[in-house]
């Protein structure tokens, strides 16, 4: 269980001057004065649970309890946690509130769900947040709907303990306030349809590049899963895990590997 005025650590994919980053410590105010901010100083999103091993990690200071560093969310969680913040470790870790939903195979480069996940690795109940958009076309993203709803979801995972090794992931639907009514636990989906690809353009010099980028397109998701509940204008709360093994998989190949290795 989360105690009463905790400890907050929040950190981001999107940088230090996001707009959701803004949304997110609205939220962390509702449920504490004690907040900290650690953030990528630019923005890192699909960076995944990358970490910076080869080029120097610098600092930046905005305020008393504001820090960016020119890193990865995993850097910063790791930093803040182990150098910045003084004192007590943080309570919770939240991550977001991401711009773009961060469901199905996404969760798997986002560095949203990797900032929360380098908490959990650190012991600290841990949360990603994002905000869904780009299902109506060209009206603004619904920051509010995170904001309205994204404390008093937290207050009730707050009375759980969840295990050490999982994070909750937590995606507000591209809906208004006033048309969210309902929160739907979920598994993490798959798309039956490839939605990245790279669109290749040319240069002024007549050279070739690619841009990487996401077709609009909407899968057939089955009942359950989060993409369904983020079609279907639901808030979604997935608990995530990072073993990733396959147990029939496991299974299987004990029975045909697993004993002295064939030699031919």
């Amino acid at each position: 269980m989360i105690p009463d005025n905790p400890r907050i650590l929040l950190t981001n994919d999107d940088g230090i001057r996001a707009h959701g980053l803004s949304s997110l410590e609205k939220i962390a105010r509702e449920l504490s004065d004690d907040i900290w901010i650690v953030a990528p100083h630019e923005e890192q999103s699909g960076a995944g649970r990358s970490l910076t091993l080869h080029d120097p990690l610098r600092i930046r200071q905005w305020d008393e309890r504001r820090f960016s560093v020119t890193g990865t969310p995993t850097d910063c969680v790791l930093i803040g946690v182990q150098d910045i913040i003084p004192g007590k470790r943080p309570d919770l870790v939240l991550s977001g509130v991401n711009r773009g939903q961060n469901i199905a195979e996404d969760v798997t480069f986002s560095g949203t769900v990797a900032g929360a996940m380098q908490g959990m690795q650190l012991g600290i109940p841990s949360v990603a947040l994002s905000q869904a958009y780009g299902f109506k076309k060209g009206d603004p993203i619904e920051w509010e709907t995170a904001e309205l709803y994204g404390a008093p979801i937290l207050r009730r995972l707050f009375d759980l303990k969840w295990p050490e090794d999982v994070l909750i992931n937590i995606n507000f639907p591209d809906r208004k306030p006033e048309d969210v009514h309902e929160v739907e636990v979920t598994r993490q989906g798959r798309r039956d349809q490839h939605i990245l690809h790279a669109d290749q353009r040319t240069d002024p010099r007549g050279e070739d590049y690619y841009w990487l980028a996401f077709k609009g397109l909407l899968s057939n998701p089955p009942d359950g899963v989060d993409l369904k509940a983020i079609y279907e204008g639901k808030i979604s709360v997935t608990p995530l895990h990072m073993d990733l093994t396959h147990g029939e998989t496991l299974g299987n190949l004990k029975s045909m590997l697993g004993g002295v290795p064939p030699k031919h």
